[in-house]
């Protein structure tokens, strides 16, 4: 798959996806990541590409020209999609991260400032994701979070897809509880269920637990399905 990232801060997305499992990811051709800065679309003399909003009010807008000439240089694929990164748009989820690896080609729109000229809006026509009810002070950090989950759903990412699919969520219930060497560390002991071999009983357990954490700590997911 193919991220293309417009940002004003390429090394942002660089850095992290040159890290741990992404960077794995794209030494193994899993994923290629991109990004195209803006700025450098700008017909301003000093690069420009925000501006003062029209009808007044606090802040800065990003201009629509730099934005729209830089998607437009991008090579869009049959099966791409348009993500733009913003507080208006729906709250990401498992259901939507699964459905995004179906596609060959993600371009994602990473705002700054104030927001966006909405005539990016409605020359791109953008699908708008946001990561949750906060502000942040840009779309690089919901970008890399877009980045990191679609990416671990793709065949090759992880050691196994298994992982992914035990991932929190994936079954709509929040992950079991893990454990690891010590069997005992200042008196919290492995459950015994962990360390008899029998894998039914394992299975069994871990459903148990994590229905009971996702009743204790986000009982609307139980609601949801």
């Amino acid at each position: 798959m193919r991220f293309d990232v417009l940002t004003l801060f390429p090394t942002m997305i660089d850095d992290y996806c040159s890290q741990s499992i992404l960077k794995r990811a794209r030494e193994n051709n899993i994923i290629e990541v991109n990004t195209i800065n803006p700025r450098n679309f700008s017909l301003d003399k000093h690069k420009k590409v925000d501006d003062t909003p029209y009808g007044g009010g606090a802040g800065m807008v990003l201009m629509a020209q730099p934005f729209v000439d830089a998607y437009e240089s991008i090579d869009i694929s049959n099966n791409s999609l348009t993500v733009m990164l913003t507080p208006q748009g729906k709250t990401f989820n498992e259901k939507m991260c699964v459905d995004f690896s179906n596609f060959e080609q993600i371009i994602l729109i990473c705002g700054h400032y104030e927001g966006f000229d909405e005539r990016i809006r409605d020359i791109i026509k953008p699908f708008e994701v946001s990561i949750g009810d906060f502000v942040l002070t840009g779309g690089e950090l919901p970008a890399l979070c877009l980045i990191d989950s679609v990416s671990r759903k793709l065949e090759g990412t992880l050691g196994k897809l298994l992982s992914a699919e035990e991932d929190s969520f994936s079954n709509g219930l929040l992950e079991y509880p893990q454990y690891t060497k010590p069997r005992d560390f200042r008196g919290y002991k492995v459950p015994d269920v962990l360390l008899n071999g029998n894998h039914s009983e394992i299975e069994k357990f871990r459903k148990e637990e994590s229905i009971k954490r996702t009743k204790l700590r986000r009982s609307d997911l139980l609601r949801n399905n």
